[in-house]
This record gives C-alpha cells, structure tokens and sequence, in this order.
C-alpha cells in the first residue's frame, strides 16, 4: 500500500473522529476542509504516477491538435496539388506532401480527429453494452448461458478477422467501422462485467436487499452497476486504443473509413508504395498512431492503480 494511500486512509479516519465531537457550522467547515484535504491527496497519488501523467499528456496534446488542426494548418487535407507531389519536409510542408501533393502534416491532424472519434465512441459503446449484458448474465441464468455462448462465439475468432467480414458485408463507411469494432470489443467487456458482478451478487449486503424486498432490475442498478464500473472503466481506456489500431488496419487493408478521408490508416495505406521515395507518408502517422496508444494505455494503468492502490507495483 503506497504512503498517499495510507495518509488518505489517515484523513478519513480523522474525518469520522471528527464528526462524532463537532455539530453545526463548525462541522461543515470542518467537513468541507478535509473533503479538501482528501482531493489534493488523490490528485498528489495520480501524479506521482510518472506514467500516467505522460500518457494523459500524450493523450490531451494529440486531443488538442485535433480540435485545432484548422488553426494550426491552413491547408486542406483534400486538396490536391500534382505539382508539389512527393516534397519532402519543409517550413511550407512540415510532414513532406504525398503522392498527390497533399499536405501530410494536415492530413495527419484532421486524421486524429477520426481515430479518436473512432476509438472514443468504440470505447462508451461497448463499456455501455458490455456492462448491461454482463449485469443481466450475471442475474438470469438462461440469459447467462445465451449470451456468453454468444460471447465465446465471438471471442473464437480473431478479432481483425471478424471485423473484416463484418466490413465487407456492412460496407466501408466510418459508422460501420464504429458497428464492427463495437461488436469485436463488447464479449471482452461483458465478460469482464459478468465476473466482477458475479462476486457483488454473492455480498451480505446484496442478500439483505434481497430479503428486504428489493426487485432485481433495482438491485441490478443501483447497488451491483456502480460496484463494477471501476473496471469497465479502465477497460474502456484500453479498448479506445485498440480501437485506433484497428481502425488504423482496418483503412490500411482497404476496407475501414473510405478514401480519400484523411485516416492515419488511409494515409499508411498510400504511402506503402513510395515509401522508398517518401518514407515521411508513412513515418508520421504511424509515429502519430503509435504514441496515441502508448499514451492511451498508460493512463488505463494509471487509473487502475488509482482506483485499486493494492495493484500499484
């Protein structure tokens, strides 16, 4: 247990002593300064995560340049210009252009935009899906053995496999990236789900609700969800970066987000063929695409040792 937990678990305990001695205005003030105490001792143990804190600025600059990639590049990702075509890197073009003259440095910030969309939306989706299939497995026996029937189904076949069929009979368009890559990463997630509910439905407190009356849809929401969002949640982190690589391979192999869309992957995909002549096409987006996910999964680690202190180490 690391020393910021235990000055936390100090400050509670403080916190509880406290209350039984003061009432009224000075119990307010008291409370609310060591709330105070207990955020900057939170805020001090995730940053003393020097990964973490990488990662989130990793994550927050390449969010940021893709929020204001017109501002920053005033050239159009879709623009071709012949004439400059294959340029390698300068202070006109940064990033070099492609085999069409476009600006790769342009390119490459409006294709952050797409892979964090992706990776962002692939991530709530199946965190949300996965949890509501995993909550109701975990309370109904013959919903438990359909649906991770179905999950094993799913996790049988590799996962660039599946979501290349699944493209090629939904068609390759930016939503059905969205639609496959969901439907990949959700088993992962419900299992995950499944197995964290299944030990709160077995707590003593879970049996007194029980006992008392309780339904199970109330059960379900209000007292098993909130106890196994923890770990959806950093598993949300990492499915966001899985997300982006796949997305990534997805428009490299033809069938993600249609040319000619400013993909990271569309961009490696175009670049394969001069990368000889032009290795800058490919060197920067995957460089790009790389440090995202890098980044991406070092705030997951980072969280999951926030959340859960006994894994730091």
């Amino acid at each position: 247990m690391s020393i910021l937990h235990a000055n936390e678990m100090t400050v509670s305990a403080a916190n509880a002593n406290a209350t039984e001695t003061l009432t009224g205005a000075g119990f307010e003030e008291l409370k609310a300064r060591l709330a105070k105490e207990q955020r900057a001792i939170r805020i001090r143990r995730f940053t003393s995560n020097k990964g973490a804190v990488f990662g989130l600025v990793v994550v927050l600059m390449v969010l940021l340049l893709a929020i204001l990639a017109p501002v920053i590049c005033h050239y159009d990702p879709l623009a071709l210009d012949t004439v400059n075509r294959l340029k390698p890197m300068s202070l006109a073009h940064p990033f070099g252009t492609d085999t069409m003259g476009r600006d790769v440095f342009a390119r490459v910030l409006y294709g952050a935009r797409i892979s964090l969309f992706v990776g962002f939306t692939v991530g709530i989706l199946s965190g949300v899906l996965g949890m509501v299939v995993g909550l109701y497995a975990s309370t109904n026996k013959l919903a438990d053995n359909i649906l991770m029937r179905i999950c094993d189904g799913l996790k049988a076949i590799p996962s660039t496999l599946l979501a290349i069929t699944l493209m090629a009979v939904l068609g390759a368009d930016i939503r059905n990236v969205i639609m496959a890559l969901t439907i990949v990463s959700v088993p992962s997630m419900a299992r995950l789900a499944r197995g964290r509910a299944l030990v709160i439905r077995e707590q003593t407190y879970i049996e007194a609700m029980r006992c008392l009356g309780a339904s199970k849809l109330r059960i379900m929401w209000k007292h098993m969800a909130p106890n196994i969002i923890s770990p959806i949640i950093v598993q949300v982190t990492f499915v966001f970066a899985s997300a982006i690589i796949s997305e990534a391979a997805l428009s490299f192999l033809g069938a993600g987000v249609p040319a000619p869309a400013p993909s990271w992957g569309n961009i490696l995909n175009e670049g394969k063929s001069v990368i000889y002549q032009a290795w800058w096409i490919v060197c920067f987006p995957g460089a790009f695409t790389a440090l995202t996910v890098l980044g991406l999964n070092l705030l997951g680690d980072g969280i999951r040792d926030f959340i859960d202190p006994t894994s730091e180490g």
